[in-house]
């Protein structure tokens, strides 16, 4: 782990105007040279220009700044082990605050990402209460999380029966799309929607280029689908089968071709769908689709009976199924990787029971990400660069988070510094995770976060310095 238990946060100023209004292109107070660094165009090495917590000069292969340092610029030689990342964009966290801050809170939660490398989050609009479905409920959200945010923090919508009408407002007001499910999102608050109301969100965001973003399990196929009780995690991925989300994904390319709208399919769990996939997005359709950590690392084969901490909705499924995901990503056919970080509380994983039919469907690796996934793609040969444009660029691009996700000039000095051939072993008691449980305790990984910046300045986690994002 890159840093020491801190106390509680205090204070920080949300509002203050953007560092990109003072920032020079002349003089640099922080200036970051390394032999490593993940740029758009690769891996080089390069010396970085900062003024006001502003990328204003990138240098790469040698070549030196043209920029001045100020009398009093900081210099942050990157260690030869460790390669210079751009801060990660994770634009799929549910923190549950407020209304449900015992399962998570922004305090937790942006702390978690800090230590992961991650500067900004985008938050799920479902399991705070209120949700987030309307202006009135964006706006306790932000409250709750100004004075909490280590990283930056930007806000999906949601979009449930009934309020299409608030979809336009809730645009206005900054958040960056809209969440839907398709099939019950497990609390009553945030009910699913019918395929004709899919449809007339769907036409109501094309208005202006909205994204909806869908949990894509179908309920038809899920209510004819075995129902699931007990230990048996066999039983469990049986009551979720691919064909669920086969069948919601294509409802959503249909939706998304008669309207011209943009949407996107959280968590793709199901290696099936990629050919309709590939075929929408060779359309023309407005198609991203994103996969996470869990179906990237773990196999239905390997899971015990009993291990509530792996259950996830939807669930994680058969190696050759993972593997072609891998594959789904190596072609370009699946955008991006966030964590879908969905957590709760030890008592709703019903650990004592072992019970998939009843436990909480989520799994928590906000701080785990990016060591899980390079832990994998390096067994595959992949390289890095690859991994970081995935977590990085991708989502941020996805999303429209803008100023984040590259080392490129106008866009914040977020970065992590990350040591990719250190080995350490996850234990869930120090993640910083509200409910320290964790699929991934005692796991080996590759890769270590070692230090993360936000808009230049080392995050210390003793004090909240995040911004509240606004999309456009």
């Amino acid at each position: 782990m890159n840093a020491n238990q801190a106390s509680e946060p205090t204070s920080t100023d949300a509002s203050a105007p953007s560092p990109r209004d003072s920032a020079s292109a002349n003089e640099f107070d922080l200036i970051i040279r390394a032999d490593r660094a993940i740029l758009p165009e690769g891996e080089s090495a390069v010396q970085v220009g900062v003024s006001g917590g502003t990328i204003v000069e990138v240098a790469t292969g040698g070549a030196e700044l043209s920029g001045t340092a100020s009398a009093d610029a900081k210099v942050i030689d990157v260690d030869a082990s460790q390669v210079l990342l751009p801060g990660l964009v994770d634009s799929h966290v549910h923190v549950n605050d407020p209304g449900r801050s015992e399962w998570e809170g922004f305090a937790s939660a942006t702390r978690a990402a800090a230590a992961g490398g991650v500067t900004a989050i985008v938050d799920m609009p479902l399991n705070s209460l209120p949700p987030t479905v309307n202006v009135e409920s964006l706006d306790i959200k932000r409250e709750v999380a100004a004075s909490k945010a280590f990283i930056d923090v930007g806000f999906w919508g949601g979009a449930i029966p009934g309020n299409t009408g608030d979809l336009k407002p809730l645009y206005d007001a900054g958040v960056y799309g809209f969440k839907c499910f398709l099939e019950d999102s497990g609390v009553d608050e945030f009910p699913p929607l019918e395929p004709e109301e899919l449809r007339a969100d769907l036409a109501e965001l094309a208005k202006y280029d909205g994204l909806l973003i869908v949990h894509a399990e179908d309920h038809s196929v899920m209510a004819g689908a075995p129902k699931n009780s007990g230990r048996k995690f066999s039983d469990f991925l049986a009551s979720r089968p691919r064909e669920a989300e086969n069948v919601a994904i294509a409802r959503v390319i249909d939706a998304a071709r008669e309207t011209g709208a943009r949407a996107h399919i959280l968590h793709l769990s199901s290696a099936d769908a990629l050919p309709q996939i590939a075929a929408a997005k060779a359309e023309g359709i407005k198609l991203t689709v994103e996969t996470c950590p869990h179906y990237l690392v773990f196999t239905a084969e390997e899971i015990p009976d009993g291990a509530t901490t792996h259950k996830c909705c939807p669930p994680i499924r058969e190696e050759s199924n993972r593997e072609a995901l891998w594959q789904g990503l190596i072609d370009g056919t699946i955008d991006c990787i966030v964590s879908d970080h969905s957590p709760s509380t030890a008592e709703l994983k019903l650990l004592d029971t072992g019970d998939f039919g009843a436990a909480w469907g989520g799994i928590s690796s906000l701080q785990l990400g990016l060591p899980l996934v390079w832990t994998e793609a390096a067994k595959r040969g992949i390289a890095l660069a690859d991994v970081v444009s995935w977590m990085s660029s991708a989502p941020a691009a996805v999303a429209r988070v803008e100023n984040k996700g590259s080392i490129a000039v106008g866009n914040d000095a977020d970065f992590a510094l990350f040591a990719p051939d250190a080995e350490w072993t996850v234990h869930a008691t120090e993640l910083y995770h509200r409910n320290q449980i964790s699929a991934y305790d005692a796991r080996t990984v590759r890769g270590e976060v070692k230090q993360t910046i936000l808009r230049g300045a080392p995050v210390d986690f003793s004090e909240p310095q995040g911004h509240l994002l606004r999309a456009r």
